[in-house]
């Protein structure tokens, strides 16, 4: 039963961990083991997590995509040089005597140009890059949150295997004891032998239990030297105990804490696409608006060789406004289709609004569930030991059979089990409550 559910365990975590993977390692002194509180092993995963890693530089690329949409409508400045060379050909001008001729002497000139354009679109693309910049923050602190969530589950879920493995080499000792105490009862005639055979299986089941949760344990540290990016042969040393992680006072007053939803990223993000949403008609109908460019010409033309006829201008200018007149209903049919994008995006966030309030209900009514379940089996545990160490003072003065030491042994079993679930169940409780609640 207990190898079953922590195998269970187990496998929860690592698939929970498995989207986080990082990159650089980190070790004490002695370059072997990694020492890390709680805190110190969320700060180290978010410093070096790819997750995060990529969160911020698809920051930088969103800024990056704000500034080129900006650089649109400022003033672009070209420069550059023409040669020309036709080869000896000389312009006649007139017939006969009075014929002019005109030499064209190879020539370079030389130009800058400076222009602008501005249309509608490029000022709402700025305002739509704006809203994207926002919304690849919000993502950022999203995998933030997740990333110490992540760090924080399989965090306690190696404390608490930890003290599974000490709770069962306890009880595995207390067994041994009774075995060893039964053989020798058999050896001098006060008991039958079929009860030391009895304990010597407990035993054999309870160091099959022990091995296993080993194991476990084993795969989770290997879980979280992948998530922190340590090298896989460094030891992991976990310097904050349950005790200080288990906050059933902290967790208890969750349920009483008010749920703002405006403060939860998924809605965010979500009200960030219904404006992006509302500004993409704005874009749409901006291709109804003139387009206004000016530009200014600075040009020096040079003749390599007799001066010739120089009919470059060395400075210019213009200005044109175009305007959209006929486009056969194609941007009507834009704005029509944006408007459509904009009302759906208003529909997925009122859904979403009252699945966030549902989800809330929800995990109040699990986490409370859980802190219900969570006294009941710490309860359950003492008493259980406290039968279990009686039993066993019964045992050695003839006054209880083996049949009821295997049983206690069981219960004992099942209700560490138990409690070590109970455990799970409001650590992660109260990581998803929190994560709703952005706390």
């Amino acid at each position: 039963m207990i190898r079953k559910q922590l195998i269970v365990i187990g496998i929860l975590v690592v698939a929970t961990a498995g989207g986080i993977k990082a990159q650089n390692t980190a070790a004490n002194s002695d370059g072997k083991t990694l020492s890390l509180s709680l805190a110190e092993a969320q700060q180290y995963a978010l410093e070096h997590n790819a997750a995060m890693q990529n969160a911020s530089l698809d920051q930088k690329k969103a800024e990056l995509s704000r500034w080129q949409t900006l650089a649109s409508m400022f003033p672009q400045v070209r420069a550059g040089f023409d040669y020309q060379n036709m080869l000896g050909y000389e312009m006649v001008m007139g017939d006969g005597p009075m014929a002019f001729h005109i030499p064209m002497d190879p020539n370079g000139t030389f130009s800058i140009t400076a222009s602008i354009a501005l249309t509608g679109s490029q000022i709402v693309g700025t305002m739509i890059q704006n809203i994207s910049r926002q919304m690849t923050d919000i993502t950022a602190l999203q995998t933030e949150q997740q990333t110490r969530s992540a760090v924080k589950n399989v965090y306690v879920s190696i404390l608490v295997m930890e003290q599974t493995v000490g709770l069962l080499d306890s009880s595995l000792a207390n067994l041994e004891r009774l075995a060893a105490t039964s053989q020798a009862s058999v050896e001098v005639g006060a008991a039958e032998q079929v009860d030391a055979d009895k304990l010597q299986v407990q035993v054999a089941q309870m160091k099959s239990s022990i091995n296993s949760t080993r194991r476990s344990l084993q795969a989770l540290r290997n879980t979280m030297l992948l998530q922190l990016g340590a090298d896989v042969d460094a030891k992991l040393q976990l310097t904050t105990d349950v005790d200080n992680i288990l906050n059933v006072e902290a967790a208890a007053e969750l349920l009483n804490q008010p749920f703002d939803i405006t403060r939860n990223y998924n809605y965010q993000l979500l009200e960030q696409s219904e404006l992006l949403a509302k500004r993409n008609i704005t874009m749409a109908r901006m291709s109804l608006t003139p387009t206004v460019s000016a530009f200014y010409q600075y040009s020096n033309k040079v003749y390599f060789g007799e001066e010739g006829m120089n009919m470059t201008p060395p400075n210019m200018v213009g200005l044109s406004i175009t305007m959209p007149i006929f486009s056969s209903g194609v941007n009507t049919a834009n704005i029509k289709s944006a408007k459509i994008d904009y009302q759906e995006s208003i529909n997925s966030r009122k859904q979403a609004e009252d699945a966030l309030r549902v989800q809330h209900n929800q995990l109040s009514y699990d986490l409370a569930s859980a802190l219900e379940t969570y006294d009941i089996q710490r309860k359950n545990l003492d008493v259980t030991k406290r039968v279990f160490d009686n039993l066993t003072e019964k045992y050695k003065y003839g006054r209880a059979s083996s049949l009821e030491v295997t049983n206690a042994s069981s219960d004992i079993i099942n209700a560490q089990s138990n409690y070590i679930q109970a455990v799970m169940s409001v650590i992660s409780a109260q990581i998803e409550l929190e994560n709703l609640l952005n706390k």
